[in-house]
Parts: C-alpha cells; sequence; structure tokens
C-alpha cells in the first residue's frame, strides 16, 4: 500500500471538515450512489454506514464505483491549481510568445515554485512546454515545404543555431537530417491531451507518442535507424486516419482503432504489446497479470520494460497497466495522461455495461 488509511471514523470526519490533506492520498465510495469522490468533494456529505475507503482511484474502479463529476477524482491535482490553469490559459492564447521566468514572476509566481508544480504533475517546466509550442509552429513550415530559416522565424527563433539545438533536443534530429520524398514521414497534431507525434509510412503508422514525452528524442532515433535514415517531414494516410480516429476516442465515439500498425520490437515485447491490445476499455491489469496471460509468470519486470518501450500510445494501451497494489504507476506521457485516458474509457465500460 502506499501509506497506511486511518479508521473509518478519521476519514469520515475528514469528508465532513473536507480536508484537503487527504486528496490524492485517500478516496471514499458511496455505495449508495454507486460514485467514489475525493474526500474534499463539494457534493452532499453520504451517511457514514455508506462509505466504503480506498487508498487509490484503481481499486475504487475495480471495485465497481464510477468517478465523481463533481470533483474529478481522476483529474490531476495540478488542474485545481489556479497558476496552473492561468499559466496553461495564456499558453493557449499564444502559442508563439517566447516566456522566460522574469514573466513567470511579473505575473506574481515564484518560478522555482511553478517549475516544481509542472514538474510534477506534466514530467515538463511550463519552460519547456512553451519552447515545444513554438516549435510546433517551426515544425508546420517544414511540414508544408518551407525553408528552414521560416521554420525558425515562425517558430520564434532568433537564432538558426538556437532553433537548431531545440529542435533536436525535442525531436532527437536537427531540421537538416529530414529527408525530402521519404518513405517515412513525421507529423504532429493536437489532441485534448497534448500534441502528439505520428510517423507513418504509405501504409503503416509506426509511431504515435506525446511530444514532451522525454523518450521521444531516443524512439525517434531508434525508428531512424530502423528505416536506414530516411525520414522525412510530412504525413501519409495512416497518419490522417490515426488523427480522425483519435478525436472519435476523445469525442466518446470508438475506442477501437483501425489504423494499421508496424511493430518494431524483439518477439517478446510484441507479445507483451498484442496481449495489452487485448485488454478491454474501461478495464485494467497489473503486469504480473500480463506475464500471467502470455505464459511466463515469473517475467513481471520484463513485461514492465516491454510496457516502456511501447511506441505506440492510446493504440496500444499500455495505460491500462496498474501496480499490483492497485496503484496507478508510471506513465511516460505523464501519470495526468493516464489518470485521463482511464477516466475517458470507463465511460466507454458503462455504455457496454
Amino acid at each position: 500500500m502506499l501509506f497506511d488509511l486511518p479508521d473509518h471514523a478519521t476519514l469520515y470526519q475528514a469528508i465532513l471538515s473536507r480536508n484537503p490533506g487527504y486528496d490524492g492520498r485517500a478516496f471514499v465510495c458511496v455505495t449508495s450512489t454507486g460514485i467514489f469522490c475525493r474526500l474534499n468533494c463539494p457534493a452532499r456529505i453520504p451517511k457514514p454506514e455508506n462509505c466504503r475507503f480506498f487508498e487509490t482511484v484503481s481499486e475504487c474502479i475495480e471495485s465497481g464505483f464510477r468517478p465523481c463529476k463533481r470533483c474529478h477524482p481522476l483529474g490531476p491535482a495540478a488542474e485545481a491549481d489556479p497558476a496552473v490553469q492561468t499559466l496553461l490559459e495564456a499558453l493557449s492564447k499564444n502559442p508563439s510568445r517566447r516566456w522566460f521566468e522574469s514573466d513567470i514572476s511579473q505575473m506574481g509566481y515564484d518560478p522555482s515554485t511553478i517549475r516544481r508544480i509542472f514538474k510534477r504533475h506534466f514530467g515538463t517546466t511550463f519552460l519547456e512546454m512553451a519552447r515545444a509550442a513554438r516549435l510546433k509552429a517551426g515544425f508546420e513550415t517544414l511540414s508544408q515545404g518551407g525553408r528552414v530559416i521560416d521554420a525558425q522565424l515562425d517558430a520564434g527563433f532568433s537564432s538558426p543555431n538556437a532553433f537548431r539545438l531545440a529542435f533536436a533536443r525535442l525531436l532527437g534530429v536537427k531540421p537538416s537530417d529530414f529527408v525530402e520524398n521519404a518513405l517515412v514521414k513525421a507529423d504532429w497534431f493536437d489532441t485534448p491531451l497534448g500534441t502528439m507525434i505520428a510517423v507513418s509510412d504509405n501504409t503503416h503508422l509506426h509511431l504515435l507518442e506525446f511530444a514532451n514525452r522525454k523518450a521521444l528524442p531516443t524512439e525517434l532515433k531508434k525508428l531512424r535507424k530502423a528505416v536506414k535514415g530516411a525520414m522525412g517531414i510530412g504525413r501519409f494516410a495512416p497518419t490522417d486516419q490515426i488523427e480522425a480516429e483519435l478525436t472519435d476516442f476523445f469525442a466518446g465515439k470508438n475506442a477501437n482503432f483501425q489504423t494499421r500498425i508496424a511493430l518494431h520490437g524483439t518477439p517478446f515485447t510484441k507479445q507483451v504489446w498484442r496481449e495489452l491490445q487485448g485488454i478491454p476499455a474501461g478495464k485494467t491489469r497489473s503486469y504480473g497479470d500480463i506475464a500471467r496471460l502470455i505464459g511466463n509468470p515469473t517475467a513481471t519486470r520484463a513485461v514492465a520494460q516491454a510496457n516502456g518501450a511501447n511506441q505506440l500510445a492510446i493504440i496500444i494501451p499500455c495505460h491500462r497497466v496498474i501496480g499490483a497494489d492497485g496503484s496507478l504507476t508510471g506513465y511516460g506521457g505523464g501519470l495526468w495522461r493516464k489518470q485521463k485516458l482511464i477516466e475517458i474509457e470507463l465511460e466507454y465500460f458503462k455504455k457496454e455495461r
């Protein structure tokens, strides 16, 4: 367990006082409504005999409870932080703006505090997030056949070298390393959970990943090696298809993906990935469960490594794998995204019941 839960009376008193100290550390499942909440939920306080307490959202989900629509227990705590919301809204309104710590200070926030908050909840700092947003404009210019100098200016970089370095830091390659008329092309598009990068050829999708995932440069480097370096900027039909399917997925219309995918991995990792694809939307499995299902019950650690090596986010649902204790374990795209994906898929699960 993550920590020892206090007794029922103590936790119920936390509900009565709407104590924020237990936020993210304990959840209440209300048997009379079938809903689970944060202990400081603003909804009507349930009777003590109708309350069951769990340490993780996964335990609540596995016990058949659905998340409250008022306190959003699956949502990250960052969403309730006014500073985070203010900065994200400012970035959304002007993604090409060059941000500095002095800008954050002028808004009345401590830069070091903001850095810690964003790092904890999103796996990246606000300044890194803003830099990635600017690079997107340059990437779009290159994907349309524009010159590197035009992409640099569109991305708001005054120095060509700074643009190349920032581009290489995000994608693992310099703009000039992309090949024109390549058989494999990379492009990106927006989703409700952030920008995603897709790499496809004329028939298959090879990579789908969140743009701010730290492992992305390494993943792209491996993929470029697999295709002998011949990667360009742009898109083929599989990228269009997966973008359309993800739009339907996030809109609650369809959780099934038909885009043809190419798997780059060892026979063992491919076996794990295929097992992940068999987990229904709205359900979860532990690493140990996956190991047993593939007939290798002692391979829990290897299963976890294969899970982390997945290069096709959401399509191969590694976000549906949880810890043995029911906790939401790490996720390359950020734990907050894992929480959101589980929340979205619970709606699909409820529709099928």
